[in-house]
């Protein structure tokens, strides 16, 4: 699907028919059809097939020209409805006139564009456009950055009592998504260094213009997702510690529960022992007495109570 929309005089968001192409507007398309992507194609005159090439999910980040058009292609940080995370890749191509964001699947940073926000960007201004999906992006992967460091304490919690291995495969799932942070982030901060490069040279092809004022926000944005990259490291280092001493408490609690089975089975031998030799068809002490059967039995508790105590002494218990 896609949506035309533009900003007006009086800094509102309006939508607009799908019929044409209006000057100033903002064409956001998310996971559009065939159809759908010929026809905005048409429109801004670039390649179909690289459009569709860019809905590719693992789609690297990188920048593209083609004639009088300029495209940045990266990587935008997701959030399932089942709570896993993942990277999503993310078009954006300027016109002349015009300004095209395409997505393969919805996301929360795109869909922050909206009427309620409107006095926030401008679809007339396509350099700060960008730069704010792109500020808002490495926002984004802070804040999931904090979501995953709660996820991680509360599995932290879980594990120190547990012989299961649930929650190493949830930290399993969170070092995934940690990875796909990694590479997301790096991508999008070389994509950003050679966007910066290519403004300070004076090399971009179409008219867009960068401000000092832009020049300086994208040099921020940088900072910003180079801050989120040192998080992101710092957190896979701090999981795959916990994950390898996790592991080994988790053996160490399987250790302490076969300790103690095992102590059970030779206390509960010994009864079981004493039962089996009076059990025999063959004369025995006591085996007159008319006392002898309590004899055994509290010879049996004597020797498990002592023996029970013995382990209780070596902390078996």
């Amino acid at each position: 699907m896609f949506k035309v929309c533009k900003t007006d005089a009086q800094k509102k968001l309006i939508k607009l028919k799908k019929n044409k192409l209006y000057p100033g507007s903002w064409i956001n398309m998310i996971n559009p059809s065939g159809e759908e992507l010929e026809k905005v194609a048409g429109w801004i005159n670039w390649d179909v097939d690289a459009l569709k090439s860019s809905l590719d999910i693992d789609e690297r980040s990188r920048i593209e020209h083609e004639g009088q058009n300029f495209m940045v292609i990266v990587n935008l940080p997701l959030l399932d409805d089942d709570g896993q995370f993942d990277t999503v890749p993310c078009s954006m191509v300027f016109t002349p006139k015009n300004f095209v964001t395409l997505c393969p699947r919805e996301n929360r940073i795109i869909g922050s564009f909206t009427k309620a926000t409107a006095d926030t960007f401008d679809t007339r201004n396509r350099t700060d456009l960008m730069l704010s999906i792109l500020y808002k992006s490495t926002q984004f992967f802070l804040r999931y950055l904090k979501i995953i460091n709660r996820k991680t304490d509360s599995i932290e919690y879980n594990l120190r009592n547990t012989t299961s291995n649930k929650e190493l495969f949830q930290l399993m799932e969170i070092q995934k998504s940690l990875v796909y942070f990694t590479t997301a982030l790096k991508d999008n901060q070389l994509v950003l260094q050679k966007l910066l490069r290519t403004v300070r040279a004076k090399n971009i092809t179409p008219p867009i213009n960068f401000s000092e004022d832009d020049i300086d926000f994208l040099e921020d944005i940088m900072i910003e997702n180079k801050q989120a990259i040192e998080m992101v490291d710092m957190h896979r280092t701090i999981l795959e510690s916990m994950m390898d001493g996790f592991a080994s408490v988790i053996n160490n609690n399987v250790n302490q529960v076969m300790k103690f089975l095992a102590a059970i089975t030779i206390i509960l031998s010994i009864p079981t022992m004493l039962a089996s030799f009076w059990g025999m068809n063959v004369g025995l002490p006591l085996s007159d007495s008319r006392f002898g059967f309590l004899y055994v039995v509290a010879v049996s508790a004597l020797l498990t109570i002592l023996v029970i105590l013995f382990f209780r002494k070596k902390k078996m218990f």
